[in-house]
């Protein structure tokens, strides 16, 4: 009735297991390209002034990955690097075109975190953390709704909130 343990093989065979292909990224002239295991560890949206300055914006989207999983695949000797001693953290960015590659804490040695929009691709994780979120700043667009402009294709604004007239003021 039960099969004999001599020679005996299951029926269906497990299926090897695929690594999911790193993903990519580069600087905005090429010369730096980079690539990291997926999934990433974590990503985020740092509101803080350093990193504020550091990318020119309202605040910068970051990947986390382990330094083990993280690969420079070209351009490595066009990386300049600047290390804030009163942050202990260290800022990595291609001599040429000046874009941000990789952002490190002294806090966290064993982590480097790329800016997300340098990615041509997934990640395997979503921003879903805000850090320093008291630090956002008051024009930052935050998902007010936004209407075409007429005349300029492409272009969306927030039309100003339009103030109620009183009941009395249409009178007379």
């Amino acid at each position: 009735m039960f099969p004999e343990d001599d020679g005996f093989e299951p029926t269906k065979k497990p299926k090897p297991v695929a690594l999911a292909k790193p993903a990519a990224g580069q600087c905005l002239c090429g010369k730096v390209r980079f690539e990291i295991d997926v999934p990433a560890r974590w990503a985020w949206h740092d509101h803080t002034q350093a990193s504020r300055r550091a990318h020119g914006a309202a605040y910068a989207t970051y990947v986390g990955s382990w330094k083990k999983r993280f690969r420079i695949t070209q351009g490595a000797d066009e990386l300049s690097r600047y290390e804030d001693a009163a942050t202990k953290t260290a800022r990595s960015f291609c001599a040429n075109c000046g874009t941000p590659i990789i952002y490190e804490r002294a806090r966290a040695p064993h982590m480097v975190n790329i800016p997300r929009a340098l990615f041509s691709g997934r990640t395997g994780r979503q921003p879903l953390y805000h850090i320093a979120i008291e630090e956002l700043q008051e024009w930052a667009y935050i998902g007010e709704p936004l209407v075409p402009l007429k005349g300029y294709p492409g272009v969306v604004w927030q039309r100003s909130k339009k103030k109620k007239r009183s009941e009395r003021e249409g009178m007379f």
